[in-house]
């Protein structure tokens, strides 16, 4: 009788909303994920500004044995910061104005190009030569690709910033400079497509 409701249990249950780790591979704490999700789908639905593109691209999760891919999450979480990214745009552009709106994202995109005008190995802060900092070549590369896209026009999306990663050095680049950088670039990516 017990066997006969759990499985019951288990066929009324809903399926996971992503694909889940096994072994030693880590994924993200599946409550956490759904719960963000669903207040994500919930704030979009609903037209409100109280969640933006913003937010969830710092949103973080728990790391556990069972959890969801952590791709997949990325993946879908990039979806739903290009659609909050693409509603503020569009609400911006009837309140301001398409021409106020391409002015704000190529005066943010100008500040980005003075900040990387600096010569390699100096375009951000460094940690002391005892702690860890991002990789200051890996850095400057992609730092090089994004001066190219605001300048020249390159390709370069979104995602390929997002998942960017870069390995760690002692006396690397601060984490926290280096991530804005990107998180502002990003903005920008999103502003104009």
């Amino acid at each position: 009788m017990a066997s006969d409701d759990v499985r019951d249990r288990a066929q009324t249950e809903t399926p996971p909303a992503f694909s889940l780790t096994s072994g030693r591979t880590k994924g993200y704490h599946r409550a956490a994920v759904d719960t963000f999700l669903a207040a994500a789908r919930t704030s979009f639905e609903a037209g409100g500004a109280d969640l933006t593109a913003a937010d969830v691209r710092v949103a973080s999760f728990p790391l556990v044995k069972n959890g969801y891919v952590v791709a997949e999450v990325d993946a879908a979480l990039g979806r739903v910061e290009d659609a909050l990214a693409g509603r503020a745009r569009d609400r911006a552009v009837r309140t301001q104005g398409a021409s106020a709106w391409v002015e704000q994202a190529r005066d943010e995109a100008q500040v980005i190009l003075d900040h990387l005008a600096r010569r390699r190995r100096h375009r951000f802060a460094r940690t002391g030569v005892l702690t860890f900092g991002y990789r200051v070549d890996e850095v400057d590369h992609v730092a090089s690709r994004i001066v190219r896209y605001l300048r020249d026009g390159e390709a370069l999306t979104a995602e390929q910033l997002r998942s960017a990663a870069f390995r760690m050095q002692r006396g690397g680049y601060r984490e926290e400079q280096v991530d804005a950088l990107l998180d502002a670039t990003i903005d920008v990516i999103l502003a104009v497509r």
